[in-house]
């Protein structure tokens, strides 16, 4: 059975067991998180699609890290014209576990 769930402004396609990195989410590591916006339910033959979401639908999961993502260097530059500007960002994740998908 699998899910496309969405979460942080982006879609997933998940199964039980999976493991993936989204959008920070409040909570510590450890903790249970249910995943309410389904957007699909899918197992063999049978499919539910939601008018967005699927009714009564939920995944349930477990943080397995709250961490930063590498370092990414944005550098501004003008030629000629001695401009230069470089920051760095990192971009904050939540690592999940995909424990039960209900629908």
């Amino acid at each position: 059975m699998y899910a496309v769930i969405r979460t942080g402004g982006k879609q997933y396609r998940v199964a039980q067991g999976d493991k993936l990195r989204v959008e920070k989410l409040e909570g510590n590591v450890g903790d249970a998180v249910t995943l309410n916006e389904v957007l699909l339910v899918g197992g063999g033959e049978d499919i539910k699609v939601g008018t967005p979401t699927v009714s009564g639908a939920k995944v349930e999961a477990k943080i397995v890290a709250q961490d930063r993502a590498s370092k990414i260097i944005v550098f501004k530059f003008r030629r000629r014209k001695n401009y230069r500007r470089k920051s760095g960002h990192r971009q904050p994740f939540t690592a999940l576990e995909i424990t039960g998908i209900t629908g």
